[in-house]
């Protein structure tokens, strides 16, 4: 499962661990500085330790260059616009490429999903959509899900108080975080 950060994962880790053993997957290099991105990792891997749960957490060294190639082009594009869904799109190929890695290794996943639905703020249906076309792409299975739903927004927010989550306003990347600035 690709994991953005500990609030966003927190519900998602609740529900689907019932369901499936999950491998997480914090692939970020949208993250605006190193600082951001271990900060959000080291919460994701204190949130896993705290909930009690025998999930690995897989988190490649922070590298933003393949992010600002992406989306190169599309600096001044809106929050929500075609900047996030090329940024989704790298995000779940890697997720899905990781995956295939796995299955050709023998260790194959039954699904992968990503955590970002929870958000009010990313468009659940894009997502799915393109999540679709990377794992299809790679003869993956990608779950579809609109986490946000169901109060699972509200779950998390419940779930970072509980374990003192840092909570950032902002995606992650240095065009949404001036936006959140303005």
């Amino acid at each position: 499962m690709h994991a953005c950060c500990a609030p966003c994962s927190s519900y998602v880790l609740e529900y689907l661990s019932r369901y499936f053993d999950i491998t997480l997957f914090f692939y970020n290099p949208n993250m605006d500085s190193r600082e951001e991105y271990d900060k959000r990792r080291a919460e994701l891997e204190r949130l896993v330790a705290s909930m009690g749960l025998d999930i690995k957490v897989l988190a490649p060294d922070y590298d933003p260059k393949e992010f600002y190639e992406t989306v190169r082009g599309h600096e001044k594009d809106p929050e929500r616009g075609e900047r996030c869904g090329l940024c989704f799109g790298l995000r779940l190929r890697r997720t899905a490429e990781l995956a295939r890695e796995a299955r050709d290794r023998g260790e194959p996943y039954d699904y992968i999903c990503t955590t970002l639905s929870i958000s009010p703020l990313k468009d659940a249906a894009l997502l799915n959509l393109i999540g679709q076309e990377e794992a299809s792409r790679l003869g993956e299975h990608f779950l579809s899900s609109d986490f946000k739903k169901r109060e699972g927004y509200k779950r998390s927010i419940e779930l970072s108080e509980k374990y003192g989550l840092y909570r950032q306003d902002y995606c992650g990347c240095v065009f949404s975080k001036v936006d959140r600035g303005a």
